[in-house]
């Protein structure tokens, strides 16, 4: 697997040095620029700069228990988007489980008003996850719940992409400086190196499977091939991890590869 360094400079040809052209426009034409892999040359995609490295603010939260570290990186996005009259409790409140999915975060970010565009490659609860020890006692109950909420999302105006989305188009969202995103990964496969930091008592319950798992996505370095992220069930409230590192975290079986992009730009009332 190439680096996203190199994949970048497949995608975006550099005019300058530190400096890399894309339009400046919505979420969906980004991707699409990505998709189709188009040059700066063919004019659709040269009206904006990017640095080779950009990382945003956001305050490091911890999660309070082995269940809520999606509620965690809700608040995280939220404090850093300027909406701050919440709690982790008040979040789970609001959620009424403690089976939390990424379409509950996403019901979640669409309450407080937060512009997201929602991925995963999954439309709705994959009842093939009952395999796996983390899923077992939850599944069957959540099955009816997680897919009725897929399907009620359109009508409570949430968009569900359902497809991959990739890790340079991740780069290029991060890289322009208006969005941060929230991705679930696979927790052995993201930080089995400094296991030692992790402060959840009981988080490393399920040794020998996958085990689920919130981050939250704020810079990267592209010259390190590096990813910026918030974990909250780590003590470090700063962490890098190589790119290669986070594709295979959160493309692992378990995940659906979902990920919440949010749009840093403030939205209208």
């Amino acid at each position: 697997m190439w680096p996203f360094y190199f994949l970048l400079n497949k995608i975006l040809k550099p005019e300058e040095e530190g400096q890399v052209h894309v339009s400046e426009v919505n979420p969906a034409s980004m991707l699409e620029c990505c998709r189709s892999e188009q040059s700066p040359s063919n004019g659709k995609c040269s009206d904006a700069v990017l640095p080779t490295a950009y990382f945003v603010e956001v305050p490091h939260i911890n999660q309070l228990y082995s269940w809520d570290c999606g509620l965690a990186c809700v608040l995280m996005a939220l404090r850093t988007t300027g909406k701050c009259n919440c709690t982790i409790q008040g979040l789970a409140d609001l959620c009424c489980t403690t089976s939390i999915w990424t379409v509950d975060l996403a019901y979640l970010l669409q309450k407080f008003n937060v512009r997201f565009s929602y991925f995963t490659i999954t439309f709705g609860a994959n009842p093939n996850y009952s395999v796996e020890t983390f899923y077992k006692e939850q599944l069957p109950t959540d099955l009816v719940r997680v897919d009725m909420l897929f399907q009620k999302a359109t009508g409570a105006g949430i968009n569900i992409e359902c497809r991959s989305i990739s890790g340079v188009e991740i780069t290029l969202m991060i890289l322009s400086g208006k969005y941060i995103a929230i991705a679930l990964v696979d927790q052995y496969k993201l930080s089995r190196s400094w296991m030692e930091d992790v402060i959840v008592p009981g988080f490393y319950g399920n040794e020998s499977g996958y085990t689920g798992h919130y981050i939250l996505i704020c810079g990267y370095d592209a010259g390190a091939d590096e990813f910026e992220i918030r974990d909250p069930a780590s003590s470090r409230k700063h962490e890098r991890i190589p790119s290669k590192r986070l594709e295979e975290a959160r493309k692992s079986f378990g995940t659906d590869e979902d990920l919440l992009l949010i749009s840093l730009e403030k939205s209208e009332k």
